[in-house]
């Protein structure tokens, strides 16, 4: 891509609670499924990179985990992953819910973004979900909190706000060179993708503590010479009692969320996929450091 003097780049982080909408929001302006989305909090454990080039800007964009009051070692690892993509960034997203806040995590977010002294947006999020006359008073607000660069009311889910969100976020990008080939949607490797598409499945397809206690790792990943691909992955939990309800009575749960990923990796790969799963037991992996690191997480 030929650079002009005018082109403009740089990362721009997203930013906040558990659940306030940041993948969906990735997903919407990448105008791309980049990061999985569940109705479940945490589904977002990594940094997870959405890359959008034109002729005239090339955005790189963070979609990080929620902050929280971490009970385990990856919470920790999550949280730390979100702060650092504070400091990394040339323009933070600071996202909140406009029908839910947690003050006391909140607090904590805005000192993160006063000691980092970035420029920061606010964007107030799930704006259809509150009425309308609501929205005035949540600005006032945050405009005596912090010296946002600007306060955008969206909805990531209806659109409402995006484009108008996407317009800012350029505006305020600096001028530089592009980092990525124009063609380049993320940083981040195939398996990387597929292992978060089989992870959304069991978010989706299971309850309680199992999509939390869950975690999936993809051993082989191989090109058959019928073109067919063959890919391996084991899902971890913590208790041989949730490796049972995992795979189900009769293996009809693992087997249902096989078959929902399997064709979501196919459209995404292009190409027929034998997707082969299978459960094991780590004992308290999420409290473990080492076990943290053989999976990906540190």
């Amino acid at each position: 891509m030929q650079e002009q003097a005018s082109f403009k780049s740089g990362y721009v982080s997203i930013i906040g609670e558990p659940n306030v909408g940041k993948s969906t929001l990735l997903n919407a302006l990448m105008g791309e499924k980049i990061a999985i989305v569940t109705p479940k909090p945490q589904t977002t454990r990594n940094q997870i990179t959405g890359i959008l080039t034109t002729d005239s800007y090339q955005v790189i964009f963070l979609d990080t985990p929620g902050v929280l009051t971490p009970k385990y070692r990856l919470h920790d690892q999550m949280v730390k992953a979100a702060y650092s993509a504070i400091i990394d960034a040339d323009l933070v997203l600071y996202m909140i819910d406009a029908s839910s806040r947690n003050s006391g995590i909140e607090e904590k977010i805005l000192d993160a973004l006063k000691k980092a002294a970035q420029p920061v947006i606010l964007v107030i999020n799930k704006i259809d979900l509150i009425p309308n006359p609501a929205l005035l008073p949540i600005i006032a607000s945050y405009q005596e909190k912090f010296p946002f660069l600007e306060l955008i009311p969206i909805s990531a889910t209806t659109g409402d706000g995006v484009s108008h969100l996407q317009e800012s976020v350029i505006t305020h990008l600096p001028e530089g060179p592009a980092y990525f080939p124009p063609d380049q949607l993320s940083n981040l490797p195939e398996r990387f993708f597929i292992s978060e598409t089989i992870r959304e499945q069991i978010f989706l397809r299971t309850s309680q503590e199992i999509p939390y206690a869950s975690s999936v790792v993809v051993e082989e990943f191989k090109e058959r010479p019928n073109g067919k691909i063959y890919i391996s992955a084991m899902l971890y939990v913590e208790r041989q009692s949730q490796k049972g309800i995992l795979v189900g009575k009769g293996g009809k749960t693992i087997k249902r969320i096989g078959q929902l990923a399997r064709a979501e990796i196919e459209g995404f790969l292009d190409a027929t996929v034998f997707l082969d799963l299978r459960v094991s037991v780590k004992a308290d992996w999420r409290r473990d450091e080492r076990q943290l690191k053989d999976m990906g997480y540190i």
